[in-house]
């Protein structure tokens, strides 16, 4: 196999981590307006490919219920990580936030090794015991020993939600993606996503317009890095590589987002001491846990 779907896992990586920056950057209070518009800028600019596209058309057409049922329930995955990420950034800083939510290979890990037939060794299970010791240091350091920071108990458990969801629509994009092209599933999906998202601001009267032309465009942006370069290059290389890996690759978001959020100017966060090593453990635990050469496959 060439060198493609790993040439675009860094592409994906390098795009996603300007979405935090761009998420704080935005001058709505609105998590849940964010969220709807980046998912619903995202669909528009995919769905050309797919109009002027032949043989996506033709496979949209044929699939069958199935994979439609699963993608459904994958797109509404998707809305609830937005949904739960994007308010956290609200509620905590961009460091805790992104390590927190880019803690999946935790739910990724095991379930791949029961369901995938991708087996973890102990070492494996050693650096999920660690990164989930650095999840408690994090999150219990900074409610119950820090004040005047960014960091609050509210924000950093939306965001290990939105690491569940996030968990969750990566093993879904791993099952559906093997018979599924880029273009059906992202365009199935991010639809999905962006119904479900104009149906939560409706229920949460989250303003569905007026907001700054400034965050239409920052917005726009981030649907053209994070969801175009980002999300689908990162969906369309989970035909080729597995699960886990595609998970650990991912650990390069929270260390760009957490450098830029400290270097830019008209965010300057620092983070909190117990950010920086309970975010060291967590890290390095999920590069154990999805460590490539821990993982045997499975006889059967």
């Amino acid at each position: 196999m060439d060198n493609k779907p790993y040439i675009a896992l860094f592409i994906s990586v390098a795009s996603v981590s300007t979405a935090a920056i761009l998420i704080v950057s935005c001058e709505t209070d609105s998590s849940l307006s964010i969220a709807f518009y980046r998912l619903l800028f995202t669909t528009l600019l995919i769905l050309p490919f797919v109009i002027f596209y032949k043989k996506t058309r033709e496979e949209l057409t044929s699939l069958n219920k199935s994979a439609i049922l699963i993608m459904i329930i994958i797109g509404v995955i998707l809305a609830a990580h937005f949904a739960f990420w994007i308010t956290s950034l609200k509620l905590t800083s961009v460091a805790s936030s992104v390590i927190l939510v880019t803690a999946h290979p935790l739910l990724v890990g095991p379930v791949s090794h029961f369901f995938l037939k991708e087996r973890l060794t102990m070492l494996n299970g050693f650096g999920i015991v660690l990164s989930v010791f650095g999840v408690v240091l994090l999150v219990y350091g900074n409610y119950g020993f820090s004040s005047g920071n960014l960091d609050t108990l509210e924000g950093n458990l939306l965001a290990i939600f939105g690491g569940i969801a996030a968990g969750l629509y990566i093993l879904g994009g791993r099952k559906v993606r093997k018979t599924v092209s880029v273009g059906s599933y992202a365009i199935v999906v991010y639809a999905v996503a962006t119904i479900t998202l104009f149906l939560i601001c409706l229920l949460f009267s989250a303003p569905l317009y007026g907001l700054s032309l400034k965050d239409y465009g920052i917005i726009f942006l981030m649907a053209v890095l994070a969801g175009m370069l980002g999300h689908t290059l990162y969906n369309w290389s989970l035909e080729y590589i597995r699960a886990s890996l595609a998970s650990v690759v991912l650990l390069g978001e929270p260390i760009g987002s957490s450098l830029l959020a400290y270097a830019l100017p008209w965010i300057n966060q620092v983070p909190s001491k117990y950010t920086v090593i309970g975010g060291g453990f967590i890290l390095f635990g999920i590069y154990l846990t999805a460590k490539p050469i821990g993982f045997k496959k499975s006889k059967k």
